[in-house]
């Protein structure tokens, strides 16, 4: 397994990472123990949750913690604060940070954080104040290193430069929206990025499963179960202009031998900004799949051949 630096910083992460949202939600704690154990097997150091995820709030925390047991150590561990666990309202004061840490630490069975992130903006809280919160946490050994995810390009140079004036700790990666089928970030967002030196870490990144190439050989994603999984991420990937890029790549992996999931994941990794793509499993199976995805090394024309399917003209 490779890895790469988060940002201009000297944390490196495994470039397959394992997305926590599944834990105690789609899978129970014997299964998620399973899909941890065979990533760590595979060399996947990143594992990336949230405060939020799970069927109850916190869930996903204490499977995770769970399932890590003795090798915390060995691991990045990313978890996410800035949404309340019982009405959902955006809280990043520093008031709901101490206490959302503290819940944080304790569901995953841990002394620190390795990267904390803001998971939604909070418009009614100055940056400066989360900043300054987080600061404080990293001084204190709690966090080692903070990022930030679906901020505006704006408020990310807004707070690189409030944290530059004030010595505070500067974000090293960003948590966006961004694969085949959905290149908004490359407008506004990744040349903020880039200028700032900070990682995009992309969610979404297989659009829920529209890139995995599941949905080939007749099954359709517009009947049945399949349309519900769609349907609870408010339809934003089901629409007939996806499924025609997807028919149009999967035949573009067909004709050199790859799969479509591995054409997503090698793609997000043709990226230099990109430090690891971050995939869900719910099997060890899926775990194999995804790490595998990550060995097609795409030629400067295959790109272009991407980019002519993918991008509007």
């Amino acid at each position: 397994m490779q890895k790469r630096h988060m940002g201009r910083t000297g944390l490196r992460v495994s470039t397959v990472g394992m997305g926590g949202n599944n834990f105690g939600w789609k899978i129970d704690q014997e299964a998620s123990n399973k899909v941890v154990a065979k990533a760590l097997d595979l060399g996947v150091t990143l594992f990336d949750t949230a405060d939020r995820y799970g069927t109850a709030a916190g869930e996903s925390e204490v499977v995770l913690g769970k399932a890590l047991g003795s090798r915390r150590k060995d691991i990045v561990l990313l978890t996410k604060f800035g949404v309340d666990l019982v009405d959902y309202s955006r809280n990043s004061s520093r008031s709901y940070i101490l206490n959302a840490v503290e819940g944080s630490l304790q569901r995953l069975n841990t002394d620190w954080i390795d990267v904390y992130m803001i998971h939604w903006p909070d418009y009614a809280t100055p940056i400066e104040e989360t900043l300054r919160t987080l600061d404080d946490l990293v001084h204190s050994g709690k966090v080692r290193y903070i990022a930030c995810s679906n901020l505006e390009p704006w408020r990310i140079a807004d707070a690189t430069w409030i944290a530059k004036q004030a010595d505070l700790p500067l974000f090293c990666c960003a948590q966006d929206h961004y694969s085949l089928l959905h290149r908004a970030a490359e407008k506004e967002l990744i040349p903020a990025l880039e200028h700032y030196g900070i990682g995009l870490s992309p969610y979404y990144p297989l659009a829920s499963g529209l890139l995995t190439g599941k949905y080939s050989g007749g099954a359709s994603p517009t009947e049945g179960r399949l349309k519900e999984n769609f349907l609870r991420l408010g339809n934003q990937f089901l629409n007939e202009k996806n499924l025609s890029i997807v028919a149009a790549l999967e035949e573009f992996c067909k004709a050199r031998g790859h799969t479509l999931l591995e054409l997503a994941v090698s793609w997000l990794l043709s990226k230099s900004i990109v430090p690891s793509v971050i995939c869900g499993a719910t099997k060890p199976e899926q775990v194999e799949l995804n790490v595998k995805a990550a060995e097609w090394v795409l030629t400067t024309a295959e790109l272009a051949e991407i980019d002519k399917i993918t991008k509007p003209a």
